[in-house]
């Protein structure tokens, strides 16, 4: 009896322990896709490029009224255009995809690794975009909300399909790029005033340069997925030299205007117009000799100015 009952417990228990590890392999198969998941989520909002956007707008926010908007505004605002940015960039992802698929700096991400399907990046993208234009008309105001309407339009709609068009992208590309500083400025209810004015001029003529430093280093896999970037349209480079000239010209007589206007001290004048004059000639040093060393030099002066310049210019106003 006693050795009937000892095998009836232990026929008993292997049925629970089996099922408790298959529970408990299942539970950890679930987790893990719910990460996985999560994890390409956050990298389709290429969370870098969307903290550097909303850094530049809440400098602008800060700097282009004269007076600070205050801090729940401010995290409303922050925190509803982020949300907008997320599904802009998500959508501009989904619309690529075939692109990104071509190009090796690209093919990594979410869609084209197909970790993401196509009709799931959609309702994401759409998803997050009304969200974050919800949250901006219930805690924000008309002005701020339809300039980041405008904001995700200019990028999504337009921006994007005239990257496989034509080579007139660039202009339009940092018209929508430099719109967020806009979006700053209507968070401080100076939307229509010289300072904003002059932010979006900075991050305007900045991305030029910028944006030819990168086109003339990828130019082969932009030329694959059929992105008319400048170094794409002439491969000479002279084109790509011209611009990235002009964005920093353009740049250098911003940097005089605070100066002039007595909006900074001289030495932080001195130093905003530095950084311009540096930036100027390694764009001339490009125009001059376009290969991978110039502008992988360009890039990298690009990638340190804007954020110095938007630096001194929240020291001037607030220092």
């Amino acid at each position: 009896m006693v050795w009937c009952g000892f095998l009836s417990d232990r026929m008993g228990q292997q049925p629970t322990l089996g099922w408790e590890k298959r529970l408990s392999a299942r539970t950890f198969d679930v987790m893990q896709s719910w990460m996985t998941s999560l994890d390409a989520y956050w990298r389709l909002t290429r969370p870098g490029v969307l903290a550097g956007v909303l850094g530049a707008m809440g400098v602008a926010a800060l700097v282009a009224g004269p007076e600070m908007p205050g801090w729940a505004r401010l995290f409303n605002a922050l925190s509803g255009a982020g949300l907008l940015m997320a599904g802009a960039v998500a959508m501009n992802q989904r619309l690529e995809r075939e692109a990104d698929a071509t190009m090796a700096r690209t093919a990594g991400r979410p869609l084209p690794a197909s970790q993401l399907a196509p009709a799931a990046v959609t309702r994401f993208a759409v998803l997050v975009s009304l969200g974050g234009l919800a949250w901006l008309a219930a805690a924000t105001d008309w002005t701020v909300t339809l300039t980041a309407a405008v904001s995700w339009v200019g990028y999504v709609l337009v921006y994007t399909p005239l990257k496989r068009r034509t080579a007139w992208q660039t202009p339009v590309g940092a018209i929508a790029g430099a719109l967020p500083m806009l979006l700053g400025a209507a968070v401080a209810g100076a939307l229509f005033t010289p300072r904003a004015a002059w932010l979006f001029g900075v991050v305007f003529f900045w991305q030029f340069p910028h944006t030819m430093a990168i086109g003339w280093r990828y130019r082969q896999e932009y030329t694959a997925g059929r992105i008319l970037v400048a170094a794409v349209a002439d491969p000479s480079g002279r084109l790509a030299g011209r611009l990235a000239v002009f964005g920093t010209a353009g740049l250098l007589g911003l940097s005089v205007v605070p100066w002039a206007m007595s909006v900074m001290t001289w030495p932080l004048g001195a130093a905003v117009v530095g950084l311009a004059l540096m930036h100027l000639g390694f764009s001339i040093a490009f125009a001059r000799r376009p290969n991978d060393a110039t502008a992988r030099a360009l890039g990298r002066v690009a990638m340190a100015h804007l954020p110095l310049l938007l630096a001194l210019s929240l020291i001037a106003v607030h220092g």
